[in-house]
């Protein structure tokens, strides 16, 4: 334990990073009723989830719906949806640091505390949708075969990988230094911060790639491929972050400036616009010109020689996403703090149903021999679906709770919690 001068002269007591690590548990572990029912309906099922996996591990892939014709499907979607989530983090740190805007500060530890619980759900998301778990050591470098530079897939290992470890590092560093309540030295982690700008980026753009770089899939060979999972993950994410905030101000007492909602709802209703026009412009593309390139989408929105399963899902995320981008562009937005987080509810599900089972399941129907076989998901593949998403609202839920402590300024003067 060291004796450090405050700025009016002051001594103090600064803890040592043990007994950081040693507040952050008894943060995590200790809460309201509310807290410990809500963790315990997470845990029960994340360990419905785990038995499922287990049964899925134990009989093989034939207990999901999947096929050979519609080899991806709701794990992938999920996959798909959760790094859009992660990347979208990334619009609280460019007005925070690109444009300085101050009251984004301490927000963008929410966005990159969101980042990392979704690259975990995305690594989990992966490893339920291999067959064989136990090759997945081949995803490693120098140990599998691990294929770089030529896979695609070896990119995305990369850059979700090098996602994760840079926010666990910018938000571990700015939240142990607030802890100890000191200033922040720049080198130790602005250089990280306009490098994960950049990387938030890549991991969904080269996750874009992966489809459509695949030529025998006309639905995911489109230009802007790469745009519309931009500029829905700038939706999503941010919509996300409004409705924690909405949540940390009714439950934890914490109360975030104007200035930081009224920067991200502007940000969504710039985006959710150019996400809904980006699918337009793929829409025109696909059925004014015709063709038999137009089978998966006709599919999708209409249903294809009597089949129509994802016709539902598909006009369902189109009416969520249009009337929350009404909602969004109301004036009720800014004042009624209800009124946009039921909106943030509606994108939310309207991007994970578009991005999802709206774009990963019809890229396979009809398939490259020109069959149409449905899929919809199992009751097994639902459970660990379940089971992922509570394992990744436990992280976050954690994850938060300790950096609600320290952003709250409670525990940081080197006592244990509770003292």
């Amino acid at each position: 334990m060291s004796v450090i001068a405050d700025e009016g002269g002051f001594t103090r007591k600064v803890t040592s990073y043990p007994r950081f690590l040693l507040h952050s548990f008894g943060q995590a572990t200790s809460g309201s009723p509310l807290f410990y029912a809500w963790m315990t309906l997470l845990t029960a099922l994340a360990l419905v989830g785990a038995n499922a996996w287990a049964n899925q591990v134990a009989n093989g892939m034939q207990i999901t719906n999947m096929t050979d014709h519609v080899s991806w499907g709701l794990y992938i979607a999920n996959f798909t949806f959760f790094v859009g989530l992660a990347a979208g983090g990334v619009m609280m740190v460019i007005p925070a640091y690109l444009y300085h805007d101050e009251d984004m500060h301490d927000m963008t530890i929410v966005g990159e505390l969101l980042a990392i619980a979704s690259i975990i759900v995305c690594l989990l998301f992966v490893t339920v949708d291999l067959g064989r778990p136990d090759r997945f050591w081949h995803l490693f470098p120098f140990i599998g075969r691990f294929n770089f530079p030529i896979s695609m897939l070896t990119w995305d290992v990369i850059v979700l990988n090098g996602y994760l470890l840079l926010n666990m590092h910018i938000c571990g560093y700015l939240l142990y230094i607030r802890f100890l309540r000191q200033k922040p030295n720049p080198t130790w982690y602005k250089p990280f911060v306009f490098v994960s700008i950049v990387w938030a980026i890549s991991i969904h753009t080269i996750t874009a790639f992966l489809y459509c770089g695949l030529g025998g899939r006309p639905l995911w060979n489109s230009a802007v491929l790469a745009p519309r999972f931009l500029a829905s993950a700038f939706v999503s994410g941010p919509a996300f972050i409004l409705i924690t905030f909405h949540v940390l101000e009714k439950l934890a007492g914490l109360r975030f400036g104007e200035g930081a909602r009224r920067t991200l709802l502007n940000i969504i209703r710039v985006t959710c616009l150019l996400n809904i026009f980006l699918l337009l412009c793929e829409l025109f593309t696909e059925f004014y010109s015709g063709g038999s390139h137009t089978a998966s989408a006709r599919y999708l929105f209409f249903g294809l020689h009597g089949h129509n399963s994802l016709v539902p899902w598909i006009w369902s995320a189109v009416l969520l996403n249009v009337a929350a981008a009404v909602m969004f562009l109301l004036p009720q937005a800014t004042r009624n703090r209800s009124f946009l987080t039921a909106a943030c509810l509606m994108t939310f599900a309207g991007i994970w149903i578009e991005k999802g089972m709206g774009l990963i399941v019809p890229g396979f129907i009809p398939s490259t021999l020109h069959e149409v076989v449905e899929y919809l998901p199992s009751v097994t593949e639902w459970k660990i679906t379940v089971g992922i998403w509570a394992f990744g609202l436990m992280v976050y839920t954690l994850i938060l709770k300790i950096a609600v402590s320290v952003l709250a300024d409670r525990g940081t003067t080197g006592d244990p919690p509770g003292t």
